[in-house]
């Protein structure tokens, strides 16, 4: 059974809707199945030989609809995201979520109509096509006809307006949360290096000169010497002073853009690495955020992964910034294990970002992620 799960926004043909038309029909008899066996096992909850049960079926529903909704999609054209919500944990708070998911329960309602109305009007648009005599009808009715089928499919297996904008709600919510979280920990880092770096350093500058002042007439040779002490001090912190600011926001991004600092970056590694970057300015915030994506990922390629040959591409196309880092190295990084690859997804999320990690054993690893965002002005 041949399903696409990519198509680029163009309706399928006659044939094509017609080929789907067959596949509606030669499924009604899972979809009959699958309606029965869940609603029995439902009942059966209450005796725990539902929740077995529904631990098999539930998932196997989502993949009978899954294909349904690919197929709508591409018949009209759209693709349609899955409604699900995430699954977390383990097998059992996994089958809670599923349970709970209204989107569960609107697969239910909408096999009742693939059992009825919508099986109606996939079978009309295959006869149409089995009888010869019917052909004219079927070469100017089928995609209308199989269109209103999956605009159906398309109401009742996707989120409305409201679920959407409480997705989305939530989704910011929680984004925004993170993000004050790491806002935190970032200040208190910054407050950290400097108490621990130029602030004792200026203390000392002081404490010296103080000293030096009190030795100018009874020893001027070591006030001299106090002096020096205290001169090189001053350049140790103006040093370290630059390296905070750098880690707050680099300068090379106000003079040269993301582009001049990626490229500054990948000057700075001991590997060689590709370069492949054509974005214009854009806002400051999103230049910074992705820039420290790019030197996290350069730093995890150099320090852990034992490549000889890391790669960086950048293009904004259609208001979006794609964007990925890869190394040939050993491989396995996982996300979850540290700070660094959660804190640039943490940073892309702040702008709707979304990043994914590819990472098997034996490498290659490739980072990849996209940001919406306009090119400024």
């Amino acid at each position: 059974m041949s399903i696409p799960r990519t198509y680029d926004d163009v309706a399928a043909g006659r044939l094509v809707v017609t080929w789907y038309a067959f596949l509606h029909v030669l499924l009604f008899t899972p979809v009959v199945m699958m309606f029965v066996l869940v609603v029995v096992s439902a009942a059966l909850v209450v005796v725990w030989a539902g929740v077995l049960l529904l631990a098999f079926l539930l998932p196997a529903s989502r993949v009978l609809v899954d294909w349904h909704r690919d197929m709508a999609g591409h018949t009209l054209g759209t693709p349609l995201p899955s409604p699900y919500l995430p699954l977390h944990g383990g097998a059992l708070a996994r089958l809670q979520t599923r349970a709970g998911d209204p989107s569960t329960w609107r697969d239910l309602l909408w096999m009742v109509w693939a059992m009825s109305l919508g099986f109606v009007v996939s079978l009309l648009a295959l006869l149409l096509f089995l009888c010869v005599v019917t052909w004219p009808v079927w070469w100017f009715g089928v995609q209308p006809l199989m269109r209103a089928r999956s605009a159906v499919d398309r109401s009742m297996l996707t989120i409305g307006r409201t679920e959407r904008l409480e997705k989305r709600v939530r989704a910011l919510a929680e984004s925004r949360a993170v993000v004050v979280d790491h806002s935190a920990a970032e200040l208190r880092r910054i407050e950290r290096d400097l108490h621990d770096g130029p602030q004792a350093r200026l203390a000392a500058m002081s404490l010296s000169l103080g000293l030096a002042e009190d030795l100018f007439e009874s020893d001027p040779e070591a006030a001299r010497r106090l002096v020096a002490d205290a001169r090189s001090s001053s350049s140790t912190a103006l040093g370290e002073l630059r390296s905070v600011v750098r880690g707050i926001h680099p300068p090379v991004l106000a003079d040269r853009g993301l582009a001049g600092a990626v490229s500054a970056l990948a000057l700075d590694m001991a590997v060689p690495v590709e370069l492949a970057v054509d974005v214009p300015r854009l806002p400051a915030p999103v230049e910074s955020a992705v820039y420290f994506t790019v030197a996290e990922c350069l730093a995890n390629a150099g320090k852990h992964a034992a490549a000889e040959q890391a790669w960086i591409t950048l293009q904004h196309r259609d208001g979006v910034l794609h964007g990925e880092v890869g190394d040939d190295g050993r491989g396995g990084a996982d996300p979850t294990s540290g700070s660094g690859l959660h804190g640039i997804a943490v940073r892309l999320a702040a702008f709707d970002g979304t990043m994914a990690v590819s990472s098997p054993v034996g490498g290659p690893t490739v980072v990849t992620w996209e940001v919406p965002c306009p090119a400024s002005a």
